[in-house]
């Protein structure tokens, strides 16, 4: 396993993580102070705005859980990747591809985001 896969696990981990204060120490640990992520329906600066925007699709899509849809492809400091959200064992209801680039520090700094399938 790369140290890419590591990262996409534990970044896909966050995203799964219910608990507040268990996925706030999460964001911090794995996220630049200054983290920048957007896509289509969301763009926010921080880790504070993140934890909100993560804990904003949890209400959405309650029960529901993000899973890798393939394999890591990275280089230099920077990864693509393609998620899945839905029930395990079940149709994705979402998919989606980002692009997280790290810091200097090692930190996820920046998710460019692109959804592939939503809901109708």
């Amino acid at each position: 396993m790369s140290d890419f896969d590591t990262v996409v696990d534990r970044y896909l981990a966050t995203w799964n993580e219910t608990d507040p204060a268990a996925r706030r120490a999460a964001i911090d640990d794995l996220f630049a102070a200054d983290v920048r992520y957007v896509d289509p329906m969301a763009a926010v600066d921080g880790r504070v705005a993140l934890d909100g925007l993560i804990g904003a699709v949890q209400q959405q899509f309650p029960g529901l859980v993000f899973s890798s849809g393939g394999p890591v492809d990275a280089h230099h400091e920077q990864a693509r990747f393609t998620w899945n959200l839905g029930a395990p064992g079940a149709e994705p209801l979402v998919i989606g591809f980002d692009v997280a680039e790290l810091d200097t520090d090692g930190r996820i700094g920046r998710v460019l985001g692109f959804l592939d399938r939503v809901p109708g």
